[in-house]
């Protein structure tokens, strides 16, 4: 049987006293695209930290390829080949865009990332752009940026949050065209997206939350059959 590339059981997540998740679960096939949606304020941004070990105290249990990680702080979670683009791009605006890709350290995980030509070729755009600083980058490019930056480092599983919020249209296909090929590659990627015509042609499987929970799932075959539910669920 193969192992889920990440697996998550009867998580609980708090932020100080805010107890932000209630007994989450979740399960990722290797080689999946999964979306996670939700209105703003369901869970799924805290659900992307609390598997990086970025929330306050958790609960339950989160697996990266059968290896639990509850108890790990977040270097150790990336080294086991997570990458994490948060809504914060971080991209450091002093930095050229190719100084910012060489940045991050390569993990251990036994697989090389993919090298600058490999990153050049998927995001023709970085490579015009290679020499200008970080912050003469277009929110678009930024974006791409904060991804490719991930790629370097050889992780496998990626966990993207919003990464087509307030983007040109343009840069969104772009986008999508990146998510087909890291699937093609054999990527896994999990995904929080608001902007549902770009998330449902990408996905093999969704997951809807609200106030900290899962309150569905189904894949990519159910998706028409359950869009009244996502309508009710959010506003789709």
């Amino acid at each position: 049987m193969t192992v889920p590339a990440l697996e998550i059981r009867g998580l609980q997540a708090w932020y100080g006293e805010s107890h932000v998740l209630h007994g989450v679960d979740i399960t990722v096939q290797p080689g999946e695209v999964v979306t996670l949606l939700g209105r703003n304020g369901a869970g799924r941004t805290s659900t992307m930290r609390a598997v990086m070990g970025l929330t306050g105290a958790r609960k339950g249990s989160i697996k990266i390829n059968g290896v639990e990680t509850v108890g790990m702080p977040t270097h150790r979670i990336a080294h086991l080949g997570v990458g994490y683009c948060p809504e914060e791009r971080g991209i450091f605006s002093s930095l050229s865009c190719e100084e910012n890709l060489l940045l991050p350290p390569a993990l251990k995980t036994g697989r090389p990332g993919m090298s600058l030509d490999e990153i050049y070729a998927m995001f023709p755009n970085l490579a015009e752009r290679r020499h200008s600083q970080g912050t003469r980058l277009s929110g678009g490019e930024q974006q791409m940026l904060a991804v490719a930056r991930i790629l370097r480092t050889g992780a496998q599983l990626l966990l993207l949050d919003e990464i087509s919020e307030g983007l040109a249209p343009v840069i969104v296909q772009a986008l999508a065209r990146m998510i087909t090929t890291l699937r093609q590659k054999g990527f896994t990627v999990v995904m929080v997206e608001q902007n549902f015509r770009f998330a449902a042609p990408l996905a093999d499987r969704f997951y809807v939350m609200e106030h900290g929970g899962i309150v569905e799932q189904f894949g990519a075959a159910e998706l028409q059959a359950k869009m009244p539910v996502l309508n009710d669920l959010l506003g789709v």
